[in-house]
């Protein structure tokens, strides 16, 4: 039997179908926009610096904005806030489209729509990364985001194409009216989505809040920490490429818009081709090999391309580079989503989103500079002499784990004390002390379970964490953390994930008494206004 039934598997739930053709439809429009952008920027600008900053301004938005976005995708409405955002991305089109019809478009222009378009991209994608894993089973996630890159490149190859020949017989002026149509037809697709609301007996989470605690999730999670480090340096490689394709496109024999074109539909090619047989290529290989052959493969494509300057051999380098460019993008992104809890997912993403659009948008702005100080050949080759190197200068510190952690939720029986007091939601910080009992023997073992415990803790959200020994009684240790108010310590139940339960069962096997380890809560009295409390944050 075939292999792409497995692939495509996620296409026959209706839900996850319609959400895949608005995903397709938003696409295409922003392949559009970048296209005529990056086209009609060379007739505006001679600044091969100006050029590479077309797509800087279209990704930057996204290394600005991703964790505000994220955070909001977790604690409002996402159908809601989907739909708002695709309406931004029309309303920025049809902007675009008027001000090109009337002549009124200047470079310093043209940067700014194109960053105020990576603006609703920005505030986009995190919600849309954190609605799949809602609407697929979990066997079928990595299928799920196979198809988001196809559609992602499906757009690659679509976008340009319709772009280019627009560019060639009517003008920049139509792809821009075409792109604000789409972006309207995808805006409706949203709209006809139907969400679950989110169920919760607790106040939503506050929006400061909820970026320092996502902000603070990845940061104290080892194997997210690993795929950010990946996936900047990648994309810092693998831009030069994009950035300058424009002017590798202008220079080739017999080039132009048509060679533009195709050289990115023949990068989306590769990457659609890759993605229908990623199924079977997992089979075979582990993550950190997609990454490591995909950054090695992309490197040699984007040298080819601009050693032989000739349209036959570019066309199949450029294939090849989209092939490995969606491979090392998949497996990165399948790492990360694999690494997320849903309560915070979509602010996890958003950091992820964050580190691969700053690293592109970095690299832009980078390849373009050495673009401009040498040539465009140069930039280009030092970059792929760039990327595999700092692959292997980090492979022991970014490397992935093989294995994913079990982050679905988990059930949680555990209720309150009666409180003595009255305690207002959002009085705080609130004190944990829990005491455990530890033979001494064991004690290297315990303090090597408690490290992966203070990761926990503050994965949840804790302010700070801490583990004091007994002087007076060798067996006897105290963990103490701080909760930012009540409202966030009741929420940490909600968060509890089975790796979690796992790691509390782990900790109590430690425990020598004849009761379970005695647990206190501790509220903040205030004075004059002030917690009595040092500020721990």
């Amino acid at each position: 039997m075939s292999e792409n039934p497995s692939t495509l598997a996620p296409l026959r739930l209706p839900m996850f179908r319609m959400l895949w053709l608005a995903w397709l439809a938003a696409n295409i429009t922003m392949w559009m926009n970048d296209v005529a952008a990056a086209w009609l920027m060379t007739s505006l600008t001679s600044s091969a610096f100006m050029v590479a900053m077309v797509q800087a301004a279209s990704t930057l938005p996204v290394f600005v904005l991703g964790l505000p976005s994220g955070a909001l995708a977790d604690i409002i409405d996402r159908r809601k806030y989907f739909a708002a955002t695709q309406l931004w991305v029309a309303i920025t089109a049809v902007l675009l489209s008027g001000l090109a019809f009337s002549g009124a478009l200047t470079a310093e222009l043209l940067l700014a729509l194109t960053f105020a378009n990576g603006i609703g991209l920005a505030m986009r994608w995190p919600v849309f990364a954190a609605i799949i894993p809602d609407v697929v089973p979990r066997r079928d996630l990595p299928a799920a985001l196979a198809l988001n890159g196809v559609a992602m490149n499906m757009s690659r190859i679509i976008g340009p194409v319709v772009a280019g020949a627009l560019l060639a017989g009517a003008g920049s002026v139509y792809v821009f009216m075409l792109n604000a149509l789409l972006s309207i037809f995808a805006f409706v697709m949203i709209l006809r989505w139907k969400s679950e609301p989110k169920v919760s007996t607790l106040p939503g989470e506050r929006f400061v809040a909820a970026m320092r605690v996502g902000l603070q999730h990845v940061m104290q999670s080892p194997p997210m920490r690993a795929v950010l480090a990946r996936i900047f340096l990648f994309f810092l490689q693998s831009t030069s490429l994009t950035a300058l394709l424009p002017l590798v496109a202008r220079d080739l024999h017999a080039g132009g818009a048509t060679a533009y074109t195709s050289l990115l539909a023949a990068m989306g090619g590769g990457a659609i081709l890759a993605a229908l047989n990623l199924e079977r290529l997992r089979r075979r290989m582990e993550r950190e090999d997609f990454v490591r052959w995909g950054t090695l493969l992309h490197a040699a494509s984007a040298a080819v391309v601009v050693l032989v300057p000739t349209l036959w051999v570019a066309v199949p380098a450029m294939f090849v580079a989209g092939m490995a460019w969606i491979a090392t993008a998949n497996a990165l992104t399948v790492a990360a989503q694999m690494g997320l809890p849903n309560w915070v997912r979509a602010r996890g993403m958003s950091i992820y989103q964050m580190a691969l659009m700053g690293g592109s948008a970095a690299g832009a702005a980078l390849w373009g500079y050495v673009a401009n100080l040498t040539s465009v050949t140069t930039s280009i080759l030092v970059a792929s002499v760039v990327g595999p190197v700092l692959l292997l200068l980090t492979r022991r510190h970014a490397a992935i784990r093989p294995h994913d952690v079990d982050h679905s939720p988990a059930a949680v029986v555990a209720t309150l004390p009666p409180l003595a007091i009255d305690i207002e939601p959002d009085k705080g910080p609130v004190m944990v002390t829990i005491e455990y009992l530890i033979d001494p023997a064991r004690a290297a073992d315990f303090n090597a379970v408690m490290q992966e415990t203070r990761r926990a803790r503050l994965r949840q959200g804790a302010l700070s964490w801490g583990l004091f020994r007994d002087t007076s009684r060798a067996e006897r240790y105290i963990e103490y953390f701080l909760d930012e108010n009540w409202i966030e310590h009741q929420r940490r139940l909600e968060r509890f994930t089975a790796a979690d339960l796992g790691l509390r069962e782990r900790r109590l096997a430690f425990h020598i008494g004849p009761e379970t380890p005695l647990m206190r809560r501790y509220v903040a009295e205030t004075f004059d206004g002030r917690t009595g409390t040092a500020d721990t944050r």
